[in-house]
């Protein structure tokens, strides 16, 4: 998996003191045995199909760590 700007980003934010959590979407999986033309088309349509599951995580985690800080 190759995750574009997100380690530079990550060295960035833990360098200024930050915590990080990283979470990632898979929008092409790229078989080498299995190689199909990627589209943005595709790739957009995967990354809305995602969008519900990964936006009920993200809800989560912000309640969760709010519960915490009680």
């Amino acid at each position: 998996m190759v995750g574009m700007s997100t380690v530079p980003e990550v060295i960035v934010a833990v360098h200024a003191g930050l915590k990080v959590l990283g979470l990632s979407v898979v929008t092409d999986m790229c078989l080498p045995d299995a190689l199909e033309e990627a589209s943005v088309e595709k790739i957009l349509a995967v990354a809305r199909s995602a969008e519900p599951k990964l936006r009920a995580v993200i809800t989560a985690i912000v309640r969760d760590a709010g519960a915490a800080e009680l």
